[in-house]
C-alpha cells in the first residue's frame, strides 16, 4: 500500500500551476494529489478528512465556470488513473477510468468503427471524467447527445470510502436507491415541469433523470453534480456507430442572429452538428500572427452554420449535404446569403479549426482586447435563440460591453466572452450587473445559465433566478445523500459563492510594476497583458501538434504552458510567490520550457513562452559577471552556452586552435572534465568546430576569384543576395554554408556576407542575458548597414537564427529601423529558392534518385521554423527534386539548442527525440535522406541516432550535379 502522504503535491511550484482551471476564478489549493488506483483515491480522501481539507476533482483543467479549482486537496486522475479498461464492439460500450482523454476513447473505437459522440472542442486534452462531471456536449450532441446520456453505468467513491455503483434502476446501495426514491416521490411535479425541458438545461442537478418515465437512472442523474457528490472511479459510457461517409455544409448568413434563427429547422434527420459563429470570430483570428487570411474557405458573410451530414456513400452525404441550404429556404425564416459543400479531409478539417479554435480565439477581441468568460455558456430552446441574442446584445450596449459569439446554435447554446474590466472596482461592478440581468434575460426566454460547462463558481449563484424554490431544495437533498458533510466541490451547485469571489484577473492581480526589455507590441508593453492571454483552455496539454514537449514528456501540469502561465501570474501577484523575478518556484516551472515557440503559434491566443521565460531569466539572475557569483548565480552552461558566439569567434583568432580543441576533446576523460567545469550535461557529447570560419573560407575563396564583396553593381549583371552567416554556421558546421555559396551562385546570384562578425543574438535570447543581446544586435546592425542600404535579400540558413532576425530583434529594438528593415529582408533558404522557381529563375538543378527511384526523406523540421517560419516552400522546393518527404510531425527535437545540453534536462530531452524522430529514422530504409536545417536537430540525430542529417542547401548542392 503507498502511503497517501506520498502522493501529495504541497510545494508551491506545483500549487501555483493548480490555482486556476479555463475560468476567471484562482483557488490556491493546499495539495494537489495524482493517484494511480482505486485505493489511493480512498487514502486521499481520509486525509482530506483528517485535515479538513474540501476535495475537488480534476480532470484536464478546462473547465470554464470554475468548477475544477478549490483551497482544499486537488485530485487529478489525468496523469495515471487514465486507462481503458475494455470495449465491448457488440454493446457498443466501453469500461474507462475517469482521466481517460476524450480523444484517446475515440481513436479506441475507432478501431471498431465506433465513437464517443460528446466531442467538445477541447477533445484532445479533456478527460471523460470532467465531461461526465460537467455533463459536456460538443458540436455532435444534436445526433448523439450530452454526456450523460451517453452514461450507461459510473462507480464513486463517497466521502467515507466506500465504493457504489450507479446505473438505470438505482444504485448498488438499498439505502442509498430509496433515499433518491424519495426525493423523486417528493418532488414529481417539479422535475417534470422545470427540468430536462429543453436538449441543452445543464444548469442544476439532472435530477429528471430520476422520473420512471426516464428509467429512474441514476447514473445520468449524477452527470452534471460537477465534482460535489463524489469521486468517479469508474465508467461505462455508450458508444455510436460512425457514418460511413460525411461532408460539411457550410451556411453564410448576414450576421451571426439569422444564423441562430435558421438553425432550428436543420435539427433533422442526418445532420449531426449544427454550429453557429459570427464574422467578428473571424476578425479575432485574423488578427493573430500569420492569420491575416484566416477564413478564405468560408463563403461571404457575417454569420455561419457548421453542418455535417452523413451518409452511407460519399456521394449520399454529399447530396445530403447540398439540401441543407434548401430546407433553411423553406422554413422561411432567413435568407441564406451563400453556401459550401465540403468533402476533402484537409478542407474540412481547416474550417472545423476555426471553429474549434473559437474559446481562445475570442478571448482577444478584434482590436486586441481582452475577453472573459463568465457569461459564455447560456442556453435557451433552439427555436428561441435568435431573438434571445438581439436581447444579449441590447444588453451589452447597454453596459458598453463587446463580445464575439459561437456556440452550438442548434440546440439553443451560444459560447461568447466579454469585454468585462476585471482589474478595476468599478469594472467588476459592471460585470456583476450584466450577470444578474444576462440570467433574468435567459429565464425569460425558459432558458439555462448553463448549456453545458456546468454552473460552478460562476453561475451556482444564478440558479435561484432560473429555479424554484423547490428546485432548489430538491438540489440539496440529492447532494446531502451522497456527501452529507459537504467534503467534496463546496461553493458549487448547492450553496453557491458569489460570483465576484476569488477573480483571477481582478483588483489586486499585480502587486509588482515590472518593465519588461521586450517591446510586449501586441500587448500594449505590458507583462501583465501578455500573461492575461491565458485562459486556461489547454491546448498545451494535447499530445496532437507541437506544444507543449515538456508536457508530452512528463505529463505534468506543472510544466504544460499554462502551469507555467500560471506559476508568472502568481509571480506578478505576489501573495503566493513573494519575490518577484527572484522566485524560485516560477524558476522551477520555467526549467523545463525548451523555447521552442510552438506556443507562439499554436496556442489559440498566442502565448509565447520562450519570450517570457527569456524575460524572466534575465530579470531573475541580471546580467553581466555579477550575475554568475552569489547565491541567486545563473548556471555555468549560460555562461558557455550563451557566450558560445564570443567564446568561438575568440578561438578562432589564433588559426589552428579550433582544431586542436577538437583533438583535445576527441578525448573522452578529458572531454568530460571539460564539460563538467563548464555546467554541461557529461552525458552529451561535446560539439566541434570547424577548422576555420566560413566567413574566412569565403573571403579567401573570393579573394582568389577577384570578387569583389562591396555592395554596388555585379560587374556581371547578377543580383546579390546576402548569405547570414550566424555563429553555428559559421564556427561550428560549415558544411551547408558552403553548400549554399554554391547553389545561389549556381541560380544566377552574386552572393555576399557582412565585412565583419555578426549575430542574432540567439543564445543570449535563450539563457536570458537581453543586455548582452541587445548590444550583440546593435553592433551587427552597424555591421550590416552598408547591406541593408543596398536593399539586398538576406538568406538565414539556421531556423533559429532566422526567427530571431525575423521577430524576435524588432521586439528588443522596437525604434531601430535598421531592425525593422532586417527583419523584412530575411528569409529562409527554402522560401528564396521557391521563389525564386515561381518567378521563373535560373533552374540548374535536376532530379534526386536513388536506384532509379525517387530519392525518399526523413525531415526533421526545425521548432522555430515550425512554428514562426512555416515550412510549405522547403516541400515545394524538395518535391520539385523528386524527394518525397516524411516530415517528423512531434515537433521540436528535443535539443533545443542549450536547453539539452544543460544538467537535468537530459531525460526529457531523450524522451522527445523518442517520441517520434528516432523512431523514423531507425525504421528509414537504407538510402533515405535525413533532413535537418538546424544545428541542434542535427547534433540531436546523430546522438541519438547513428545517421547523420543533411540541409536543404547540401540537398540542393547535390541536385546541382544531375543538372542539365
Amino acid at each position: 500500500m503507498v502511503s497517501s502522504t506520498a502522493l501529495l503535491r504541497e510545494d508551491l511550484t506545483t500549487r501555483a500551476a493548480y490555482i486556476s482551471d479555463a475560468s476567471i476564478y484562482r483557488r490556491m489549493p493546499a495539495a494537489v494529489a495524482e493517484p494511480r488506483s482505486v485505493e489511493e483515491i480512498r487514502e486521499l480522501l481520509a486525509l482530506a478528512r483528517e485535515k479538513g481539507w474540501p476535495v475537488v476533482s480534476r480532470g484536464g483543467g478546462t473547465s470554464v465556470a470554475g468548477n475544477a479549482i478549490g483551497d482544499g486537496l486537488v485530485i487529478d486522475t489525468s496523469r495515471h488513473f487514465n486507462r481503458i479498461l475494455s470495449i465491448d464492439p457488440e454493446t457498443a460500450t466501453a469500461v474507462i477510468e475517469p482521466g481517460v482523454i476524450c480523444d484517446q476513447l475515440r481513436d479506441a473505437a475507432a478501431e471498431h468503427g465506433l465513437t464517443y459522440g460528446p466531442d467538445p472542442s477541447t477533445h484532445s486534452r479533456c478527460t471523460i471524467g470532467g465531461m461526465v462531471a460537467n455533463n459536456a456536449c460538443g458540436s455532435h450532441s444534436v445526433a448523439w447527445g450530452t454526456s450523460a446520456e451517453n452514461l450507461v453505468a459510473v462507480t464513486v467513491m463517497l466521502a467515507d470510502g466506500r465504493e457504489v455503483e450507479l446505473k438505470a434502476g438505482g444504485s448498488s446501495e438499498q439505502a442509498l436507491t430509496e433515499a433518491l426514491t424519495g426525493i423523486r416521490d417528493n418532488h414529481r411535479a417539479m422535475l417534470r415541469t422545470e427540468l430536462g425541458q429543453f436538449p441543452r438545461q445543464v444548469s442544476g442537478y439532472g435530477l429528471h433523470y430520476l422520473l420512471e418515465e426516464n428509467g429512474f437512472d441514476v447514473a445520468k442523474a449524477f452527470a452534471g453534480t460537477e465534482g460535489t457528490c463524489g469521486v468517479i472511479t469508474r465508467m461505462t459510457v455508450q458508444l455510436v456507430r460512425k457514418p460511413a461517409q460525411t461532408a460539411l455544409a457550410v451556411l453564410s448568413f448576414d450576421d451571426s442572429f439569422d444564423a441562430a434563427s435558421a438553425a432550428p429547422a436543420l435539427r433533422v434527420r442526418d445532420v449531426a452538428t449544427i454550429e453557429g459563429m459570427g464574422g467578428d470570430l473571424l476578425d479575432a483570428l485574423r488578427m493573430r500572427p500569420g492569420q491575416e487570411d484566416a477564413g478564405q474557405e468560408l463563403p461571404e458573410g457575417g454569420g455561419w452554420l457548421y453542418c455535417e451530414v452523413g451518409g452511407e456513400t460519399l456521394e449520399a452525404a454529399e447530396a445530403r449535404a447540398h439540401e441543407i441550404r434548401g430546407i433553411v429556404d423553406a422554413a422561411g425564416k432567413v435568407t441564406v446569403r451563400n453556401a459550401v459543400v465540403v468533402t476533402d479531409p484537409a478542407e474540412v478539417r481547416a474550417l472545423w479549426r476555426i471553429r474549434e479554435a473559437s474559446a481562445g480565439i475570442v478571448t482577444r477581441l478584434p482590436d486586441g482586447g481582452e475577453a472573459w468568460p463568465g457569461w459564455e455558456d447560456s442556453a435557451v430552446p433552439p427555436e428561441h435563440l435568435g431573438d434571445y441574442l438581439r436581447d444579449l446584445y441590447a444588453l451589452l450596449a447597454d453596459l458598453d460591453l463587446r463580445g464575439i459569439p459561437f456556440g452550438h446554435f442548434g440546440e439553443g447554446c451560444v459560447h461568447i466572452r466579454i469585454s468585462f474590466d476585471f482589474a478595476t472596482e468599478s469594472g467588476v461592478e459592471v460585470y456583476r450587473t450584466f450577470i444578474d440581468r444576462a440570467a433574468k434575460l435567459v429565464h425569460r426566454y425558459g432558458g439555462s445559465v448553463s448549456g453545458e460547462h456546468g454552473d460552478g463558481r460562476a453561475r451556482s449563484a444564478l440558479l435561484s433566478t432560473i429555479y424554484s424554490p423547490e428546485a432548489l431544495q430538491a438540489f440539496r437533498e440529492f447532494k446531502r445523500v451522497f456527501d452529507p458533510d459537504g467534503l467534496f466541490n463546496p461553493g458549487v451547485v448547492v450553496d453557491p459563492e458569489p460570483i465576484d469571489q476569488g477573480i483571477r484577473p481582478g483588483p489586486g492581480a499585480r502587486k509588482f510594476d515590472l518593465t519588461p526589455v521586450h517591446a510586449f507590441s501586441h500587448d500594449g508593453g505590458s507583462v501583465a497583458g501578455a500573461l492575461n492571454r491565458c485562459v486556461g483552455v489547454g491546448a498545451c496539454r494535447s499530445d496532437v501538434g507541437a506544444m507543449c514537449p515538456s508536457f508530452v514528456a512528463t505529463k505534468d501540469e506543472v510544466h504544460s504552458t499554462r502551469g507555467r502561465m500560471r506559476s508568472l501570474a502568481e509571480m506578478l501577484r505576489g501573495e503566493n510567490l513573494k519575490d518577484g523575478w527572484k522566485s524560485k518556484e516560477t524558476l522551477e516551472a520555467l526549467d523545463l520550457c525548451l523555447s521552442c515557440k510552438a506556443c507562439a503559434t499554436e496556442c489559440p491566443v498566442n502565448v509565447d513562452m520562450a519570450t517570457y521565460k527569456s524575460e524572466f531569466l534575465h530579470h531573475h539572475y541580471g546580467e553581466g559577471l555579477r550575475s554568475f557569483v552569489g547565491r541567486n548565480r545563473r548556471p555555468m552552461a549560460h555562461a558557455v552556452m550563451g557566450w558560445l558566439p564570443v567564446l568561438a569567434r575568440l578561438m578562432n583568432l589564433v588559426p589552428g586552435v579550433p582544431t586542436l580543441a577538437n583533438a583535445a576533446m576527441s578525448v573522452k576523460p578529458l572531454q568530460k572534465t571539460v564539460m563538467k567545469l563548464g555546467g554541461v550535461e557529461t552525458q552529451r557529447d561535446m560539439i566541434t568546430f570547424a577548422d576555420k570560419p566560413l566567413a574566412s573560407w569565403f573571403r579567401k575563396r573570393a579573394k582568389a576569384a577577384g570578387d569583389d564583396l562591396r555592395p554596388g553593381e555585379d560587374p556581371q549583371g547578377r543580383p546579390s543576395v546576402v548569405l547570414w552567416p550566424d555563429s553555428w554556421t559559421n564556427f561550428m558546421s560549415d558544411g551547408p554554408g558552403k553548400a549554399a555559396v554554391e547553389v545561389l551562385e549556381a541560380m544566377g546570384y552574386r552572393v555576399l556576407m557582412p565585412m565583419g562578425d555578426v549575430c542574432c543574438g540567439m543564445t543570449w535570447h535563450s539563457t536570458g542575458q537581453l543586455d548582452a543581446l541587445k548590444r550583440e544586435v546593435a553592433r551587427t546592425l552597424g555591421v550590416m548597414e552598408p547591406l541593408l542600404e543596398a536593399g539586398y535579400p538576406v538568406v538565414g540558413l539556421e531556423p533559429s537564427c532566422t526567427v530571431m532576425l525575423q521577430d524576435e530583434i524588432t521586439e528588443l529594438l522596437p525604434g531601430d529601423p535598421r531592425a525593422k528593415t532586417l527583419s523584412e529582408r530575411t528569409v529562409t533558404l527554402g522560401k528564396f529558392v521557391a521563389d525564386h522557381l515561381d518567378a521563373g529563375g535560373q533552374w540548374p538543378f535536376g532530379t534526386l534518385e536513388v536506384e532509379g527511384h525517387s530519392a525518399e526523406a526523413v525531415c526533421q523540421v526545425h521548432c522555430h521554423q515550425k512554428s514562426m517560419l512555416g515550412y510549405d516552400p522547403e516541400l515545394k522546393v524538395l518535391d520539385k527534386l523528386g524527394v518525397d518527404v516524411d516530415v517528423v510531425g512531434g515537433g521540436c527535437c528535443g535539443l533545443a539548442g542549450n536547453f539539452g545540453f544543460e544538467p537535468g534536462h537530459l531525460e526529457v530531452s531523450r524522451t522527445l527525440g523518442e517520441r517520434e524522430l528516432f523512431p523514423k529514422i531507425r525504421a528509414a530504409a537504407d538510402g533515405t535522406l535525413i533532413l535537418a536545417d538546424g544545428f541542434s536537430c542535427r547534433t540531436q540525430i546523430s546522438q541519438g541516432t547513428e545517421a547523420e542529417g543533411l540541409t536543404l542547401a547540401e540537398v540542393l548542392r547535390s541536385a546541382l550535379s544531375t543538372g542539365t
